[in-house]
């Protein structure tokens, strides 16, 4: 059809045309605009009438809370509840002056949360740990806190629950060591810093699944707002499938086909009650990955994080593909693997320090 208009009307008519139209395109977008920066409510409505760019970021928060809920009535595996809740209690345990009594509004449902998961503990390692951290945590609360009609009940039935092995070291908030030197000094890390960069051109070797789990490690360490850590390492080392998903996102043209192995950094917004914070999958996301990353350049492995643009249409093929439930979303990717030497890497020039600080 429009070869055919081609033919039959001259491009002097076409072109002025085209134009005329986008530009009363863009005129018109621009007064929707204008109009609908006046108020929340416009801008709302903006949305609901004229664009879906956020339908799935809605129906992702919505899902979200009610795995949320679900997490907190099946108590299975690891409880978001639970463990933003007893990170809570540690803040409180070394709050300075400590207070003789606190965190009665949530100790109840706190308590809960860990006479369920107590009741329904596996043998796995990561449920033992996550338990045994809540019953020291609850243990030291319990001991320290004054008399209050919530707390002393509670204080009884803790007492009565299942006893948890003992660690050496109570898993509570404790005095860091300074006495000893930091074992990393600030110029070999700004060495590892400036070695660290995006690397496009790897070996066609394997990559040990020990090493990558030994970075994970790392990155496992890294800061998660009330220690509730919503993410999770996708990674992909079978060729076919490290094809497939790299193949997905923007920006990998030319070079994704050797990749040795891919990684989907997934956050899940279940680890929330409130749409208030639906962005902290990204920020909790981005600090692991970027230790992951510094990780495995200490362990001859190289990486390049690829961005992830929020566009309806690779959100459901990378859905499809990991079988991913709607409150699921993809932050980043992360190729990894052994650099080619012979592989060049980009300068990337970067901001200076005045232009990135800025002091009261």
């Amino acid at each position: 059809m429009k070869k055919f208009i081609k033919l039959i009307i001259p491009s002097s008519i076409i072109e002025p045309t085209i134009r005329t139209v986008r530009g009363f395109q863009t005129s018109l977008l621009y007064a929707f605009l204008r109009l609908a920066t006046k108020s929340q409510f416009l801008s709302s409505l903006y949305y609901a009438l004229f664009s879906n760019a956020f339908a799935r970021e809605h129906r992702g928060c919505i899902y979200g809370q009610l795995k949320y809920l679900e997490d907190c009535e099946n108590a299975q595996g690891s409880q978001y509840l639970l463990r933003r809740n007893v990170h809570r209690l540690e803040k409180g345990l070394l709050m300075r002056p400590r207070r003789n009594l606190f965190a009665t509004d949530y100790i109840t449902e706190t308590f809960r949360g860990y006479e369920q998961a107590l009741a329904k503990q596996s043998t796995c390692a990561a449920d033992v740990g996550e338990i045994g951290w809540a019953h020291d945590v609850l243990s030291q609360y319990f001991t320290i806190v004054s008399s209050h009609p919530v707390v002393d009940g509670l204080r009884d039935q803790f007492s009565t629950l299942k006893q948890i092995e003992q660690v050496e070291l109570p898993r509570i908030p404790y005095k860091r060591n300074l006495n000893e030197p930091c074992s990393v000094d600030y110029d070999d890390f700004l060495k590892l810093s400036y070695r660290r960069r995006s690397v496009r051109w790897y070996l066609q070797k394997p990559v040990s699944r020990n090493l990558i789990d030994q970075a994970i490690t790392i990155a496992a360490l890294s800061p998660s707002a009330c220690n509730r850590q919503p993410f999770e390492f996708r990674i992909f080392d079978d060729p076919e499938m490290v094809k497939k998903v790299a193949s997905i996102p923007i920006g990998t043209k030319g070079f994704s086909d050797n990749f040795p192995v891919i990684i989907v950094v997934v956050g899940k917004l279940r680890a929330y009650f409130s749409e208030r914070d639906r962005h902290v999958i990204y920020i909790d996301g981005s600090l692991a990955s970027m230790s992951f990353m510094l990780a495995l350049e200490t362990l001859g492995l190289s990486s390049c994080p690829i961005n992830w643009p929020d566009m309806e249409s690779k959100e459901k093929e990378m859905s499809a593909l990991l079988g991913l439930e709607f409150d699921e979303r993809p932050i980043m990717l992360i190729s990894v693997g052994y650099p080619d030497p012979d592989g060049m890497v980009a300068y990337s020039h970067k901001k200076s320090l005045e232009q990135l600080r800025r002091y009261n």
